[in-house]
C-alpha cells in the first residue's frame, strides 16, 4: 500500500472541490498528494523488502512524482529477482526494480515473455564478495582459494559466480562453499565462522561494520573492478504495460529520475521513507547504504559522462558474452534485446 502521511491543507481544500463539484473533478488523496481518479494504476514491486537503494522509488511515491505524472502506483516488497520478474510475466504486477542479468536469462528460457528493462539503476552492478583480512582475504580474487565462503541461496552475487571464476581463473575446487541463510550472513563473518561471503557491497560492508568489525578489516571485493562487465538493477516493464500504455511508462521513467536526484541530494529523507516500509531498518545504517550505493553503483563515471538510465552498447554486447560463460544462451538475439532506450528522457535531462 502507498505511505501514509499527514495530508496538508491544499491537498483537503482540493478533495472537498472534487465532491462539491459531483464527480467531474473527482479527486483521492494518498501519499501526501491528491491524486485524480482514473489515473493508471501500476502495481510495482521490488526484488526484496524495503532497504536504501528502494528510496528512490518511495520518494517519487511520498512526493507526488507518481501522481503528477497521471500514475497511481503502489510499492511492495518481493523475495528476489527471479520471483520478481516471474511475477512480472504472469501479469501479477506490472513492473519491478531487478537484475536486469536475471531478466536476460530468462527471456532467453521464456521465450513467449517479452519483459524489457526501460532504466537501468545501478549502472555499475552492487555484486560483491566481502571478506576479513585477518581471515587471510585480500583484493585479489585468487585468495579465496583455501578459504571458506558463505553463499545465501539465491543472492544476485552469487550467481555471477560462475563468470566471476572463469574471468578470474579461479579454482574454486580449493574452495569450501557453505549453503547459508542471508539473516546470519554478516553475524557469521563477524564471528569469524566464514572467510567471506557473497552479497551486496554497500549491504554488507554496512551491516559489517554496525557489528563492530573495524573496517580496517573488512575486504569489500567488487565484482565489476575484476573484470565483470554485467549492468545491474534495473526498472523492468510488462510487455502489456509497454504496448497499451506507453506514455505511462515514460511517466514512471521521470518520476523516478526526479526520485532519484531527490534521493541524491537528501539520502536521510530516503532512509526516513525506508524506515516507515521496514521496521527493523535503522535510519542511520539505511542511510548510509544508501549513500555508498549511490556513489558506487549509481553515480558512475559513465552515468555522470552520459546521463542516468541508459547503456553503452559495447559493454551491453560483452556483458551478453560474460552471461554466456555460466550457460550458453540459447537465443542470444532475443536474450540480448532486453533493454530499451525508447522511454528515457534526452540525454540532457538525465546529466548529474
Amino acid at each position: 500500500m502507498p505511505l501514509a502521511s499527514p495530508l496538508s491543507a491544499t491537498a483537503l481544500t482540493r478533495r472537498a472541490l472534487g465532491r462539491f463539484m459531483g464527480g467531474a473533478a473527482a479527486f483521492c488523496v494518498t501519499s501526501g498528494r491528491v491524486r485524480a481518479q482514473g489515473n493508471t494504476a501500476i502495481r510495482f514491486s521490488l526484488d526484496g523488502r524495503f532497504e536504501g537503494p528502494s528510496a528512490p522509488f518511495l520518494i517519487a511515491q511520498e512526493k507526488g512524482y507518481f501522481g503528477a505524472e497521471g500514475l497511481d502506483v503502489t510499492v511492495e516488497a518481493d523475495t528476489g529477482p527471479r520471483s520478481i520478474i516471474q511475477r512480472i510475466a504472469e501479469g501479477q504486477q506490472d513492473a519491478g526494480f531487478g537484475d536486469v542479468n536475471t531478466l536476460i536469462r530468462f527471456r532467453d528460457e521464456k521465450h513467449g515473455a517479452d519483459l524489457k528493462a526501460v532504466m537501468i539503476v545501478h549502472d555499475r552492478p552492487n555484486f560483491a564478495l566481502v571478506g576479513r583480512k585477518s581471515r587471510g582475504i585480500t583484493d585479489e580474487p585468487t585468495s579465496l582459494e583455501g578459504k571458506k565462503l558463505g553463499a545465501p541461496a539465491g543472492d544476485a552475487s552469487f550467481a555471477q559466480w560462475p563468470i566471476f571464476r572463469a574471468i578470474n581463473k579461479i579454482d574454486d575446487s580449493k574452495i569450501r562453499f557453505e549453503t547459508i541463510g542471508l539473516p546470519v550472513r554478516e553475524p557469521m563473518l563477524a564471528s569469524g565462522e566464514l572467510d567471506a561471503a557473497f552479497g551486496p557491497g554497500a549491504s554488507s560492508y554496512v551491516s559489517l561494520k554496525a557489528r563492530g568489525v573495524p573496517v580496517e578489516d573488512i575486504v569489500l571485493m567488487w565484482m565489476a573492478d575484476h573484470g565483470l562487465a554485467l549492468y545491474g538493477n534495473a526498472v523492468i516493464m510488462s510487455p502489456k504495460l509497454i504496448a497499451e500504455r506507453p506514455d505511462a511508462v515514460r511517466g514512471f521513467v521521470r518520476a523516478v529520475l526526479r526520485g532519484v536526484r531527490d534521493a541524491v541530494a537528501n539520502p536521510a529523507l530516503g532512509a526516513q521513507l525506508v524506515a516507515r516500509r521496514n521496521e527493523a531498518a535503522q535510519p542511520e545504517i539505511v542511510r548510509e547504504r544508501l549513500t555508498m550505493t549511490i556513489e558506487q553503483n549509481m553515480l558512475t563515471p559513465f552515468v555522470k559522462a552520459h546521463g542516468f538510465g541508459g547503456i553503452d552498447r559495447e559493454r551491453w554486447a560483452q556483458a551478453l558474452d560474460q552471461i554466456g560463460l555460466a550457460g550458453p544462451l540459447r537465443d542470444k538475439a532475443r536474450a540480448g534485446d532486453a533493454f530499451t532506450d525508447a522511454f528515457l528522457p534526452p540525454a540532457s535531462e538525465r546529466m548529474f
